[in-house]
């Protein structure tokens, strides 16, 4: 594990309003890719708002490495279809991580991010002080298609002996 810097979980919790691939909706699934690191969630039949709440675990090495995200509707019989991507900046999570936490009340809001044309951000998200961990609460607005959000939850976790 040489040059690792942490560990980013990634929580897929939904999605929002996604587009219709086929007559009955899309069976979605989420690519999640940092550097070389692939990880896709499960896919969910015929939604077009779907319900994930699964934690996807990626090793880091380079904290300015933006977390590229992908949605594809899965099909048997051709190539997936693509339902829109968006780029994640983990630098605002990043820049809180080697604060000292003793003072902070649980739930306390860090630093907060505004939606702007250099992110994919569809609210504003925050980073928190929650239940000893730092975590960061987004909706991002998919690009290249007609609709759609997903909403994350990331959270870093520090590895001993690791700066």
């Amino acid at each position: 594990m040489d040059g690792l810097v942490g560990v980013l979980k990634v929580r897929v919790v939904r999605g929002i309003n996604l587009a219709y691939r086929d007559a009955r909706g899309s069976d979605p699934y989420v690519v999640l890719q940092l550097g070389k690191k692939k990880l896709k969630t499960s896919v969910k039949k015929r939604s077009v708002n779907p319900i994930w709440h699964e934690e996807l675990t990626l090793t880091v090495t380079d904290p300015n490495q933006p977390l590229k995200l992908e949605v594809f509707d899965k099909d048997t019989f051709s190539r997936d279809d693509p339902m829109g991507d968006a780029e994640i900046d983990v630098a605002p999570l990043m820049e809180v991580v080697n604060m000292h936490p003793d003072d902070i009340k649980n739930g306390a809001i860090i630093k907060s991010v505004r939606p702007s044309t250099r992110n994919c951000l569809a609210d504003e998200s925050h980073v928190c002080w929650r239940n000893g961990r730092f975590v960061q609460d987004i909706i991002l607005r998919l690009k290249n298609v007609e609709s759609g959000e997903i909403q994350l939850q990331l959270q870093w976790v520090n590895i001993p002996g690791t700066k």
